[in-house]
């Protein structure tokens, strides 16, 4: 049975082929992946990635949840949100089509998929990383209650050159604190 979240106004679901057309809009966009270490994506590789979450959702037991997210009023694919747990430790990770930033969506689904982490698996803290020139990305863990916790100097070597990020993260405390 493919799995699911609904917020107030999104469907976050296990991915389906014939999503790599959607996911293809932005993941091909220089825009969207100029702080990312992957893509622009090539069509092939597109559709590649779309096999690999298919394969990742029939992992048992599950430790990655790679969601696509849909506009739960029109169905529309937007972006994707996961998580993904290792040890007691899980990270956190969003992708959303340009067409739909500023509203508010990545927030939403970033919020449910802590959530789920904190409510699926017995971890103790949820991180995210960003470029430190994505202030749109740190705006967003900063709103679903994360704490930058300092600078990961040049650490990660992609498009030609080494990159800092910022690390933010949550507890489970704070999280729950947040949530009642």
């Amino acid at each position: 049975m493919p799995f699911e979240i609904e917020t107030e106004r999104l469907i976050l679901r296990d991915a389906v082929p014939g999503d790599w057309s959607s996911i293809h809009i932005y993941a091909s966009n220089p825009d969207v992946v100029q702080h990312s270490i992957w893509g622009p994506n090539t069509e092939a590789e597109t559709q590649e990635y779309v096999t690999q979450l298919i394969e990742l959702s029939h992992e048992k037991p599950r430790r990655s949840y790679e969601l696509v997210v849909t506009l739960k009023e029109t169905g529309e694919l937007i972006g994707g949100c996961g998580i993904h747990q290792a040890g007691y430790n899980a990270e956190l990770g969003y992708t959303f089509n340009p067409q739909y930033w500023g509203k508010g969506y990545a927030t939403e689904a970033a919020f449910a998929i802590v959530q789920l982490g904190f409510e699926q698996w017995e971890i103790h803290r949820i991180f995210a990383t960003c470029r430190p020139g994505n202030t749109a990305s740190s705006s967003v863990m900063k709103r679903i209650g994360m704490k930058r916790e300092g600078r990961l100097r040049e650490h990660l070597y992609f498009k030609g050159a080494f990159h800092d990020s910022e690390m933010y993260s949550i507890l489970r405390q704070e999280f729950e604190s947040v949530v009642r």
